[in-house]
């Protein structure tokens, strides 16, 4: 557990990061909450009123298709990294209704500022996707809380983790995990991934919103869902050759699925 924790706060956990409802996150609070003792939410924004991790969900409706909300996932991410130029977010299943996009900054920015990114980006990418089919967070006053996979879903009773986006779309038609996840390899999903520099989070709002007397660098358009740069989502992986990479880092897979209720044997 001890690289799992190491890797969430070098990514996404603020100093004297707080959380929802006991206050401040302690060692023990997090440590219940990563192994499905007791689920807390953590505040997204400090009391200072910075943030550091930005999140978008991809919720998957009951009567769309069920590869759309992963589409849609995998179009943004490419578009993150091909367009802005930023580093590869992690991808979760929530355990409740479809898909997250993490994103890590280097350095906290005011609210202000950080909601002001995740509009431009629906605005540039995204802007015919349903209000409900997707959440950007911190937003609104009551979407300022994340539960921090990897962690038990109250409601649904599965898990929410971070997957290998190389087997996204196998969770289509899941809601979550069955099982608790390795610790070793939910650390083995982080320990790739880089934070968002200052300059390139500049860089990325004024690709997204020039300013006033300048063009574009480039136009946005919008993002293909299939296209894959190497190192993104690796949607053309092998089930080998995930299986491969993990266990060139000693980690076991273990994948299990969530069997339906209504199953018929």
């Amino acid at each position: 557990m001890d690289k799992l924790i190491a890797e969430l706060k070098r990514l996404y956990l603020l100093v004297d990061q707080e959380c929802f409802p006991a206050g401040a996150l302690t060692p023990d609070i997090l440590a219940q909450h990563l192994g499905g003792e007791k689920t807390s939410a953590i505040n997204l924004v400090s009391d200072n009123g910075l943030v550091r991790a930005l999140i978008i969900d991809f919720n998957r409706m009951g009567d769309a298709p069920a590869l759309q909300h992963w589409d849609r996932l995998c179009g943004v991410a490419n578009a993150l990294q091909d367009q802005l130029g930023l580093p590869a977010p992690a991808v979760s299943i929530s355990g409740g209704a479809g898909y997250s996009l993490w994103l890590s900054l280097e350095t906290p920015v005011p609210l202000n500022q950080a909601q002001h990114f995740l509009h431009l980006l629906r605005r540039t990418y995204f802007p015919d996707i349903p209000n409900e089919e997707i959440g950007l967070r911190p937003d609104t006053l009551t979407s300022t809380t994340a539960e921090l996979p990897p962690c038990l879903h109250v409601a649904s009773n599965t898990w929410a983790a971070f997957i290998n986006p190389g087997m996204g779309a196998s969770f289509a038609d899941e809601i979550g995990l069955e099982m608790m996840p390795p610790y070793a390899a939910q650390a083995a999903f982080l320990e790739g991934l880089q934070s968002i520099g200052d300059k390139q989070f500049t860089q990325a709002i004024n690709i997204m919103h020039p300013p006033q007397g300048k063009e574009r660098p480039h136009k946005a358009a919008a993002p293909a869902a299939h296209a894959s740069p190497a190192g993104l989502l690796l949607k053309d992986a092998t089930l080998e050759d995930i299986i491969h990479h993990l266990h060139a880092k000693n980690i076991e897979p273990t994948f299990r699925h969530v069997i339906p209720k209504d199953s018929v044997f």
